[in-house]
């Protein structure tokens, strides 16, 4: 099996499996207890939290353990949210678990607005700049886009933040981005940071949010304290550390620059038939979006895998709902959407895998436009 849908999930470490185990099996002490051995977990907790700090290159702020991407985006909005005139601003192009808050926000009678995508696939950012006032409290950005790949400017953001709203919190919804490129929080300094382990080969059920000032923040999930109060319920400690430890083994630099060839080489095979149609963003090379004339991308999707290549049609968390919120914001027409796929790369696959996919990809397009035609 050739796996190239990597934004939706990545396999995790060996040697993180292996680690989850003992924390499962051996180390398996509750953090909030109050004997020696749960002391030692705890301070594993916090080795892990320094891991991701130095990860993310920032001096101040923490990390609250969550149950994934999604509780760390609810958490950050709706923690950070506060009664009154307070307005606030989302990018259209937002994951699921960021624009269906917004919209649960807005039938609460929050005063909520939204900022549409340039064709570049970036926000909007003159958009952004007419929309903030001294009433807004949170602006929420996607840093890379999971549907397209598109970075938008954090620094620009920051400034345009800083200028026409210095009050308000930036938080940013880094799921496509940690581990994945550079980024450092000392230099931008947003507020909230959320990150999701199984994208970076980790476990699934655990992420992370960062707070640069807890005093912005309030829980949302009330229990027994943990994580100093703000996330309560039993830390999934095997999860955390295995979290840790894929931190740690990520080569940033060295994956980035790979990571580039292989969707080089993907762009040059899929370039060669006139009716594949490479929709590149000039952002993440990590994902790659592209449309098929006449064939379906679903329908396609489910020919390549039974040959053995998995590729994705967009953001498994919302696959089966009908069209695409972000695509259509782009411009994209009805046809172009239900011929799109996106095609998503790790470290791990080599050129050859890439040809070999390609070259399916093509074949088994040409063979399904030739029946439908």
């Amino acid at each position: 099996m050739i796996y190239l849908d990597n934004a939706a999930t990545t396999k995790m470490l060996e040697e993180g499996a292996d680690l989850y185990r003992h924390y499962a099996c051996h180390s398996f002490f509750n953090p909030s207890a109050g004997y020696g051995e749960a002391g030692e977990i705890k301070k594993d907790l916090q080795s892990v939290r320094k891991t991701i700090l130095k990860r993310l290159d920032v001096s101040e702020g923490d990390i609250i353990f969550t149950g994934g991407a999604t509780e760390s985006n609810n958490l950050a909005i709706m923690g950070s949210r506060r009664n009154g005139k307070t307005e606030y601003i989302f990018s259209v192009g937002g994951h699921p678990s960021v624009y269906n808050v917004a919209k649960e926000l807005e039938k609460s009678g929050f005063n909520v607005h939204f900022v549409d995508l340039q064709k570049n696939g970036q926000i909007d950012y003159d958009k952004l700049e007419k929309l903030l006032n001294d009433k807004t409290r949170l602006i929420s950005i996607e840093h890379v886009s999971n549907e397209t790949g598109a970075i938008n400017d954090l620094k620009r953001i920051v400034m345009i933040r800083d200028k026409f709203a210095p009050k308000a919190l930036i938080h940013v919804d880094g799921v496509q981005s940690f581990c994945k490129i550079g980024l450092s929080l000392n230099k931008v300094k947003v507020d909230f940071y959320s990150m999701s382990a199984h994208k970076f080969h980790g476990p699934k059920g655990v992420g992370g949010l960062y707070v640069r000032n807890v005093n912005n923040l309030k829980s949302i999930v009330y229990g027994g304290g943990q994580e100093e109060g703000y996330r309560s319920g039993t830390e999934n400690v095997g999860g955390i550390i295995a979290m840790g430890l894929a931190v740690e083994k990520t080569d940033l630099e060295y994956n980035l620059e790979y990571v580039k060839s292989l969707k080089a080489k993907m762009i040059t095979i899929l370039s060669k038939d006139k009716h594949v149609h490479i929709n590149d963003f000039d952002g993440s090379p990590y994902i790659l979006s592209v449309w098929f004339e006449n064939v379906n991308g679903e329908t396609l999707m489910r020919a390549v895998a039974n040959k053995g290549v998995i590729v994705g049609t967009g953001s498994a968390c919302s696959s089966k709902k009908a069209g695409n919120r972000v695509l259509e914001n782009i411009g994209f027409n009805k046809d172009q959407i239900k011929s799109h796929l996106r095609i998503s790369f790790c470290a791990d696959l080599s050129l050859q895998d890439i040809e070999k996919a390609g070259e399916i990809l093509i074949e088994t397009y040409n063979d399904i436009k030739a029946r439908v035609i």
